[in-house]
């Protein structure tokens, strides 16, 4: 069986990730759709709209034949490390072929890393702009071109990672189509994840752009989960730790402990806070992800020790799924297990479950102990 594999957040799962499903099939020819999905925060470090499993079984339900989880010290990450995590697991499932989502798919993003190796690094550690600003504007300079869709900076990602890896897999681009990443009104069958979330929000109608079990999914929950319900805890784990042990949290620059605490004890909500602390050198992007490190009381030494001992988390799969898993485990070279014991909680995959619970702010769903796959017939 011959698998292609996607990296996604499917959050939500809409009529545009559909189309992307059949357009992966069909423009490689693969019999087996595998999906590293991120569990319950994106890549900005902001809560799912629904968890993990209901994603999953959306995912399931349309095309998708297999999906494990991308661990939470990748799927919370800038773009580069995103990516690198995601193809280390598709590597290992032996799946030859990636297709990503792509604004551009005619530009050749294998050309502008290779340029990027001479990009003047003094240049980008300039502290009146963010990095990705400073690198934009050097790539500008010399292709014409800017990485500012999401989609497009993905796709970048995922040529570095492969260079830089030397991975065997084929990368296909596929694009985007009629919605925009950003767009916030739903305006047909297909429509931005944005968009739908936005719809559910302020409670209109957004039937029309996602498949029958997401839909179902969206309309249980009571409101969209976000930073201003988790903002007590964070704020409480501001004000209550000492500065020395906020400097321990991973990528937590230096200075930026006093900002933080400072904010926190100034701000009652996480909107007044965030902004707060923004500055010029830090997306919003970042400072988000790094609010979650700090409620988690994650480490740099800790997310060192997950990143070099990563494992396959199988979320859900289908029969045609289950016989490639069966194709590919004695290849697999790190540890792939469908359930959570008391043991892996504790230390492979102590991350990735105090996250479950800290999103189960937002659900009474337990998220990972002993948690069967998604098995859908």
């Amino acid at each position: 069986m011959q698998a292609v594999g996607m990296v996604v957040e499917f959050n939500p799962f809409h009529n545009g990730h559909v189309y992307y499903v059949q357009q992966a099939k069909k423009q490689t020819g693969a019999d087996v759709a595998v999906a590293v999905m991120s569990g319950n925060f994106t890549q900005r470090g902001e809560p799912t709209i629904v968890d993990k499993w209901e994603r999953t079984r959306a995912a399931l339900a349309n095309g998708v034949d297999l999906v494990v989880e991308l661990p939470l010290y990748f799927a919370c990450q800038p773009a580069h490390r995103f990516a690198a995590g995601a193809l280390a697991l598709l590597d290992q499932l032996q799946v030859p072929t990636v297709v990503f989502g792509a604004e551009h798919p005619q530009w050749d993003f294998k050309k502008f890393v290779r340029l990027a190796v001479d990009f003047d690094q003094t240049a980008l550690k300039q502290y009146n702009a963010t990095y990705a600003t400073q690198f934009n504007d050097q790539l500008a300079q010399q292709t014409g071109v800017s990485l500012k869709a999401p989609n497009d900076i993905l796709a970048f990602a995922y040529n570095k990672a492969v260079l830089d890896h030397h991975y065997q897999m084929r990368l296909v681009p596929i694009q985007r189509v009629r919605s925009n990443y950003h767009d916030q009104v739903i305006t047909g069958r297909i429509a931005s994840a944005s968009a739908i979330r936005e719809a559910v929000d302020q409670h209109a109608s957004f039937a029309e752009a996602v498949p029958g079990e997401m839909g179902a999914a969206l309309r249980r929950l009571v409101s969209v989960p976000d930073w201003e319900d988790l903002y007590p805890l964070l704020r409480n784990q501001l004000i209550q730790a000492p500065l020395e042990s906020l400097r321990q949290t991973y990528q937590m620059a230096e200075g930026l402990e006093f900002r933080l605490k400072t904010a926190a004890q100034q701000s009652l909500g996480f909107d007044q806070f965030i902004h707060a602390i923004k500055t010029k050198r830090y997306t919003y992007a970042h400072l988000i992800r790094l609010c979650l490190y700090t409620t988690l009381q994650l480490t740099e030494e800790e997310l060192a020790w997950h990143a070099a001992h990563p494992y396959i988390h199988i979320l859900g799969f289908n029969r045609r799924g289950q016989e490639y898993l069966h194709q590919v485990k004695k290849q697999v070279a790190i540890p792939l297990f469908t359930k959570v014991s008391q043991q892996m909680r504790d230390r492979l995959y102590n991350v990735d479950y105090r996250a479950g619970k800290l999103y189960q702010t937002f659900t009474p769903v337990e998220q990972d102990l002993k948690h069967a796959p998604v098995i859908w017939r």
